[in-house]
């Protein structure tokens, strides 16, 4: 694998949480939803953790790749946590500023520079769904389902449309809303949902093997490109590409684009800076 020299720094302390397993080690930060027993619910205890975990992880010189996963075998995430309380909070208001948190999160995730892998190792459901989507890469085994089954209790997945108008096709994603059906990994792999899916005996290898992959790419490119990429995706298309043609200037005078172009000449592997 290349070496990288300044973003294989020690580690900063870790972060403390309460609904999180948070590790960080080769070069990798692995978060995972730790509530089996409630199949990963995003209570508002985990959203507000994932959000400080995620943007903690960032931050982390030595943190060049998140992983994300659930707890457990059963899910990776069943949704919203229906059993929870307000946090605090009542009425009307709360539950608005419960759904914003929510939305935070997702818009925390987009302005990472870090790639996120979904490591899916059950169900994802509903939130959980979403959350999957949210994330840049997804792995999964093949016996997991996906879904928006919440219209089987009078709500509708309003929230996380905004993640999958973005990663499903159009009437894939009415189907999902409106008859909450669960869709086998496989299929939702047809539709461009899953990047992989594998035997479960398989899923970690499979995990192991894209984070290795990432592992030796430049870490300020793949920070520049991510950026890059969610800061054009909803922008016009003259626009996105005066974006992406500023971007490729400032790409194009990092120190391990010159790199890599001479290592490629030299018939050499490069050495990343992550500069």
């Amino acid at each position: 694998m290349p070496a990288v020299s300044d973003r294989d720094a020690t580690s900063a302390p870790a972060p403390s949480f309460e609904t999180l397993l948070y590790l960080v080690e080769g070069g990798v930060a692995r978060i995972t939803i730790n509530r089996p027993d409630r199949r990963n619910a995003l209570s508002p205890d985990v959203v507000r953790e994932l959000g400080a975990a995620f943007a903690a992880a960032d931050a982390d010189p030595a943190a060049r790749v998140i992983v994300l996963t659930g707890a457990g075998d059963k899910a990776f995430s069943a949704g919203g946590d229906l059993g929870s309380g307000a946090d605090g909070e009542e009425g009307f208001v709360g539950r608005h500023e419960r759904g914003r948190r929510f939305a935070a999160l997702f818009t925390t995730m987009a302005g990472l520079g870090t790639p996120i892998v979904a490591r899916v190792n059950g169900h994802a459901l509903a939130g959980g769904f979403g959350l999957m989507l949210g994330c840049d890469l997804t792995i999964a085994h093949d016996e997991v389902l996906v879904g928006t089954p919440e219209i089987d209790v009078g709500l509708f997945p309003m929230m996380i449309m905004a993640t999958m108008a973005r990663n499903v096709p159009r009437k894939r994603v009415l189907e999902m809303a409106l008859l909450g059906e669960k869709v086998p990994a496989r299929e939702a792999a047809a539709w461009g949902v899953f990047n992989r899916v594998v035997a479960r005996a398989d899923l970690d290898a499979a995990v192991d093997e894209v984070v290795g992959k990432l592992l030796a790419k430049s870490p300020a490119v793949l920070r520049l490109g991510r950026r890059a990429f969610y800061a054009m995706a909803d922008m016009p298309f003259a626009a996105a590409l005066e974006h992406l043609n500023a971007m490729l200037t400032v790409n194009t005078t990092a120190e391990d684009a010159m790199e890599g172009i001479v290592a490629f000449l030299s018939k050499r592997p490069p050495a990343w800076k992550g500069k």
